[in-house]
């Protein structure tokens, strides 16, 4: 749930105000038939126009069409009918069931109308139109066309669409910086990533293998590179230590993979490497990242490649040991394992520590909310104090009260009380702001794990 705000950003990104409410709409309810999320839609739609302007239906059900062909919303699956012969005890749990070509099959409805204003009738926005909807698409001696036929939020093609997005920043970070033009590197992987978010699997390792001369052809229109500078810009990603794209035919001008899992895995220890720089300072970053890079180091070794001294590299190994950022392997040269005579080599375990800060980002969401409802609560008779003062001023100015009559008003409120309030709102804000940023680096470890552990 703490994801639903970036999802509903998504669709609004990526289809409009349209998009934002029907997948809004989706989340809140869990499960709609397409003909009421879009009569819903269309009227909340309707509330925010100016007066005289409705939202047709037939807008609102091309944007949901879209969102299906999209794979961003889908089918539920139902319970299939059985015959009672089974003398056997019924399961504890119904099977669900549904077709992967019916899961994003949109059922055909001709759906006529525009969107009514609240104001205009109560009991229109209360359950009648429910009632009204199968006389606008059909005849009334017909059944609802999409009766029984459910839709809710795709949130794995969500999470697909923000690992997307993760690797064409990190690709803009690494590459674009050192080009002239900027920004190619990245929008030929978005191209890439767009070409494929449909065939491929959210779970899958690799896209399905694109040629050049069709990356070349999807790119956006008008922007202006030759195919030969295309074909450089491949190489130059193809060639780089990263991998994120990698070459898996010369057919077609080559073909082109993106590697996901080892864009995950690059992503997941870029946040490694800089909750360590953040927590321990740059030293111990380097540190990690030399034994990152080395895989198997003494401590010897650490001193003398990182150019630190004895002690201070000691300290700083021994600090991130105990944090389980990395990790000691004995290797005994005798079975009974004598100090004197076993290696004892510093690595770096990047699934388990990733699980490590994990479970710490899952303790700071908590403390986040907590600290949250917290602050709510130390506040309470404030801010329904505030809600009632701004109830009064909203009815007076509907009934067009005077200036003088609003100040008075709002002077009910003390100005410590107000400097209160606006302290809450800003410590609200900053604490809902680190909640978003915390999830981020939740979604790629968990997305790396989950990667990893199907590798396995």
């Amino acid at each position: 749930m703490l994801r639903y705000p970036r999802y509903i950003y998504t669709a609004k990104t990526l289809y409009s105000d349209t998009g934002e409410l029907i997948v809004e709409e989706l989340l809140l309810n869990g499960k709609m038939t397409m003909s009421a999320v879009v009569k819903k839609v269309a009227d909340r739609l309707t509330e925010t126009m100016e007066d005289g302007k409705t939202m047709d239906y037939s807008e609102v059900s091309n944007t949901f069409v879209r969102l299906a062909d999209t794979h961003f919303v889908q089918r539920c699956p139902w319970v299939p009918v059985t015959e009672n012969s089974d003398p056997g005890p019924p399961p504890p749990a119904p099977i669900l069931i549904i077709s992967e070509k019916d899961m994003y099959l949109v059922p055909k409805l001709s759906l006529i109308g525009k969107g009514k204003r609240r104001r205009s009738s109560d009991e229109d926005a209360a359950g009648e139109p429910k009632a009204k909807r199968p006389k606008h698409g059909t005849d009334n001696k017909e059944p609802i066309p999409d009766d029984g036929i459910y839709w809710q939020a795709n949130l794995d093609r969500f999470h697909q669409h923000f690992r997307d997005q993760a690797i064409v920043s990190a690709v803009a970070n690494r590459m674009d910086q050192f080009t002239f033009q900027t920004q190619t590197s990245s929008e030929i992987v978005r191209t890439m990533l767009r070409m494929s978010e449909i065939t491929t699997p959210s779970t899958a390792p690799f896209t399905q293998p694109l040629s050049s001369n069709e990356i070349f052809r999807s790119l956006p229109v008008g922007y202006n590179i030759s195919k030969q500078v295309l074909d450089q810009y491949l190489t130059l990603l193809a060639d780089d230590p990263l991998e994120f794209v990698g070459k898996s035919g010369d057919s077609g001008g080559g073909m082109y993979v993106i590697n996901l899992h080892k864009a995950l895995g690059s992503l997941a220890t870029a946040t490694l490497e800089s909750v360590v720089q953040e927590r321990f300072g740059s030293r111990c970053a380097r540190i990690f990242r030399l034994v990152l890079q080395k895989k198997h180091l003494e401590q010897k070794q650490v001193e003398d490649f990182a150019m630190i001294p004895a002690k201070e590299a000691k300290d700083m190994l021994y600090k991130m040991l105990s944090e389980n950022f990395i990790s000691l392997q004995e290797i005994p040269k005798t079975p009974d394992h004598a100090p004197s005579r076993t290696f004892y080599l510093y690595t770096v375990n990047i699934l388990s520590a990733a699980r490590m800060l994990l479970h710490r980002c899952y303790k700071s969401i908590a403390n986040l909310i907590e600290r949250r409802q917290f602050e709510t609560k130390e506040n309470k008779r404030l801010l329904e104090k505030s809600q009632r003062v701004e109830a009064i001023i909203a009815s007076m100015q509907a009934t067009g009260a005077e200036d003088a009559q609003l100040q008075e008003i709002e002077e009910m409120i003390t100005a410590p009380e107000r400097q209160q309030l606006e302290t809450l709102k800003r410590n609200v804000n900053k604490l809902d702001a680190s909640e978003i940023q915390v999830d981020e680096t939740i979604f790629l470890l968990e997305s790396y794990i989950e990667s990893t552990m199907k590798r396995q």
